[in-house]
């Protein structure tokens, strides 16, 4: 990326000769096969929350029910790592390639499942594809997009993600019940196909243009892909924690976030962990911010239906309404790139999530009436649109060729770890405080995703004043 390029960047001007849009005639099937891939990504991972209980009962796997969700978030953070070390050294076409070839036989071996064993491995899988997949995709739009027209590219990344929270879940009940919870993955491994088909122009567009310095090549990176093997396990661990007895809870647990937080040190910009202006400051808001939305979303359905006696499909309108005004807030954000800087829409966009937490907390507390509840979810979710593609944005943005795929993969892990972290700790919190009784499990919960807000909130002005770098530790 020239200097010239991240002039325009910043200054919100387009280059005369640049395309007017992602759907022009040049980026068309780029733009429609990344959206895809992303969005088929999306549809599984959502799909078999509501396929589990299928899934569980005819494989005979409720001892190993949670691990079908902590196992793919876990090798997806080695998929991350490695997909980005392999884009700053060879280009992203051959692990883009890969990554979805590997999801794919994940989608293979989880829809052939005779037994929950088998299932596992194929969920496993899956997450190992779909980790590196979602790095290739990024460092494939910093080759071939120009910087003005990165903003609205992410955008559609984010509608490709909440779409399938509106259909994905009601999508895979009628294929579970009409045929077997098998075609939920089998059904999906033509449909990566067909995507993939449409990114072929990208891999033309790549073969033909620039390539990055081979001087400033990094060489593999063994120790962090090590690294990222115990980040994963790590992650496991404090997911499986909540099934252990006594104080053997919180030992496991903290053991665990500090093994995370020791092992994801090399993963990510140097000064991360301490929100160093720039780049560092934007890997830790990712996290943050995944942590406290998705820490508290889990419960929003929950106490729906244990407090307030709603349905499992009225509950869900709550997340539906998120995803909408989240979708609607990605689109506008996009418009508004030469309008709202970086630094206010990470200040607003936090507002908006700890505000819609913080209703959260006070309808479990005081008991308040569900719409308080269901209204300012609207508010988290289009706090979440607004800030997720400009936070893609300002990673590409102080990322050069060299360091592309370490930054993207960076800015993912953060994504996953983040909001692993919270889940787990949630569960944690919800666990002991079932005791009390009423609301209170709820309220504690959304609690600490409150605080987690706050700590955001707190470094949401350190986005916007770093520069662009070479090192990819820096």
């Amino acid at each position: 990326m020239t200097s010239d390029a991240r002039l325009d960047a910043a200054s919100g001007n387009q280059a005369p000769d640049a395309p007017r849009g992602i759907f022009s005639s040049r980026y068309l099937w780029v733009t429609i096969g990344a959206c895809a891939l992303v969005f088929l990504a999306a549809f599984e991972s959502l799909a078999v929350t509501t396929i589990m209980p299928l899934v569980s009962d005819d494989l005979d796997g409720a001892a190993l029910y949670a691990l079908a969700f902590a196992g793919p978030l876990a090798t997806g953070v080695i998929g991350m790592v490695f997909a980005g070390n392999w884009s700053d050294r060879n280009g992203p076409i051959a692990p883009l390639l890969t990554s979805v070839a590997v999801f794919i036989v994940g989608l293979l071996v989880a829809g052939l499942a005779t037994d929950m064993t088998m299932f596992l491995v194929g969920r496993l899988v899956q997450g190992l594809g779909s980790g590196a997949m979602n790095v290739a995709l990024y460092v494939v739009v910093a080759r071939i997009y120009p910087p003005t027209l990165h903003a609205r590219i992410f955008a559609g990344f984010a509608a490709a993600w909440v779409v399938p929270s509106l259909i994905g879940p009601f999508a895979a009940g009628i294929v579970a019940e009409a045929t077997s919870w098998h075609w939920v993955f089998l059904g999906v491994v033509v449909l990566v196909l067909l995507a993939m088909l449409m990114v072929v122009p990208a891999i033309r567009m790549l073969r033909g243009g620039p390539q990055p310095d081979p001087s400033t090549r990094p060489g593999w990176a063994f120790g962090k892909i090590a690294w990222a093997l115990l980040a994963a396990a790590a992650v496991l661990g404090l997911n499986l924690s909540s099934q252990l007895d006594g104080a053997l809870v919180g030992v496991v647990a903290v053991l665990a976030i500090v093994v995370a937080l020791i092992a994801v040190r090399p993963l990510i910009p140097v000064g991360t962990l301490r929100a160093a202006r720039g780049l560092p400051a934007v890997i830790l808001l990712r996290g943050l911010i995944a942590a406290a939305f998705f820490g508290a979303e889990v419960y929003i359905p929950y106490l729906l239906t244990d407090r307030y006696g709603f349905s499992a499909s009225l509950s869900g309108l709550a997340l539906t309404g998120a995803a909408l005004t989240w979708a609607t807030a990605s689109w506008l954000q996009g418009r508004l790139d030469g309008i709202l800087s970086h630094v206010n829409a990470m200040r607003i966009g936090t507002v908006l999530v700890l505000v819609a937490i913080a209703l959260a907390v006070a309808t479990a507390a005081a008991e308040l009436s569900p719409a308080v509840v269901i209204g300012g979810w609207l508010l988290g979710g289009a706090g979440m649109g607004l800030m997720y593609p400009r936070l893609s944005v300002m990673t590409l943005s102080y990322s050069t060729p060299s360091n592309q795929g370490f930054n993207s993969s960076a800015l993912s892990i953060s994504d996953s770890l983040g909001a692993a972290l919270a889940l787990a700790s949630t569960g944690i919190v919800f666990a002991a405080l079932v005791g009390i009784g009423g609301s209170w499990p709820f309220a504690g919960c959304f609690a600490l995703a409150a605080v987690i807000s706050c700590v955001a909130l707190s470094i949401a002005s350190r986005v916007g004043t770093g520069r662009c770098i070479d090192d990819a530790r820096v």
